[in-house]
């Protein structure tokens, strides 16, 4: 697809620098430019908006396990990603695994943007706005004449090493992204360019923090263990296995089974487990087929009193009134 924007030199060469696989498909949609990406595992989105030049707004939503980005940029360029839900998966360079999870407001320069990306809990939702250094840097200065940051410097301060920078209780830049969750389509772009530059805004007055490029690395070996031992556990859901048993069976000291566990999925394993049970019933549940009774059964429950207090204390309504909701 040739991307014909009103000037948006951006958006052109953001679709002229994807690489577009058989999997994927770009239509226009309103002022915007969406991307749906389908595999074997589900499907995902990216709702691409161009606010301002050189400034890109883009919302993410996927449903599946994995995809393939072939994105990348030549250009200086300041991405910064909000995690609104779900978890992501990206491959650092020599080997190692980052994650990125609710709440997180990642900084990166994207060099290590394209390859497989994976969502270990298969899904996740945020927001991205992404700086194209060279061509923002005008627009900003106008929109903020003395006051403006230097956009350049704010890559450099943040994005060295090719390493992501991780902020986790960013409260100012969480309103930032809260609005943009919510605002209507009809005033999306001006609404999302005050956004954008309010962020800015807020990023040169922080300090740089060496913890926060501290970001937990997990080795491939590591995550394909606690990988493995996650499929064991949801494999069949009758059987209960202790930490240490999974531990053992794929090959790790349980400390380490532990970490790595929670590193990769969010949660400790037991934790894991219950909200998977509760969210593989509510899927069965919205289905409409089959009893409370028999919904308890097959996500590991033998006495119905039992699973429907479990799943009222993960997901705040009994089975029948998650139900009836429906």
């Amino acid at each position: 697809m040739e991307w014909r924007g009103d000037g948006d030199d951006a958006m052109r060469l953001l679709m002229d620098e994807l690489d577009q696989a058989d999997n994927m498909s770009v239509s226009r949609e309103g002022e915007g430019c969406r991307i749906t990406v389908k595999s074997d595992s589900g499907t995902g989105s990216m709702l691409f908006y161009e606010v301002m030049p050189g400034v890109i707004l883009t919302y993410n939503d996927f449903h599946m396990a994995e995809c393939y980005s072939g994105f990348s940029r030549s250009s200086d360029y300041l991405s910064v990603n909000h995690c609104r839900e779900g978890r992501l998966e990206q491959l650092m360079p020599g080997g190692t695994y980052s994650y990125t999870s609710a709440g997180d407001l990642k900084l990166d320069d994207i060099s290590h943007h394209a390859g497989n990306y994976v969502f270990p809990v298969e899904h996740y939702h945020g927001i991205s706005i992404g700086f194209d250094v060279a061509a923002c840097s005008d627009g900003v200065r106008e929109a903020l004449g003395n006051q403006a940051p230097d956009v350049s410097e704010l890559r450099r301060r943040f994005c060295r090493g090719g390493s992501p920078y991780v902020l986790h209780d960013f409260t100012e830049a969480e309103e930032v992204f809260a609005g943009l969750y919510h605002v209507r389509p009809a005033i999306r772009r001006p609404f999302a360019r005050l956004r954008a530059l309010e962020l800015l805004l807020l990023l040169s007055q922080l300090e740089y923090d060496e913890s926060c490029h501290a970001v937990e690395y997990f080795t491939c070996a590591q995550v394909q263990k606690v990988k493995e031992a996650r499929r064991i556990m949801v494999a069949d859901l009758m059987s209960i296995h202790t930490v240490g048993e999974l531990a053992a069976c794929v090959g790790m000291p349980t400390t380490a089974f532990k970490a790595c566990f929670k590193g990769v999925f969010g949660l400790p394993p037991y934790a894991y487990l219950r909200s998977y049970r509760m969210e593989r019933a509510a899927a069965l549940l919205r289905s409409g087929k089959l009893s409370v009774a028999a919904i308890g059964a097959q996500v590991g429950y033998d006495s119905p009193s039992k699973f429907t207090a479990a799943f009222k204390a993960v997901m705040g309504l009994t089975p029948t009134s998650y139900r009836r909701g429906q």
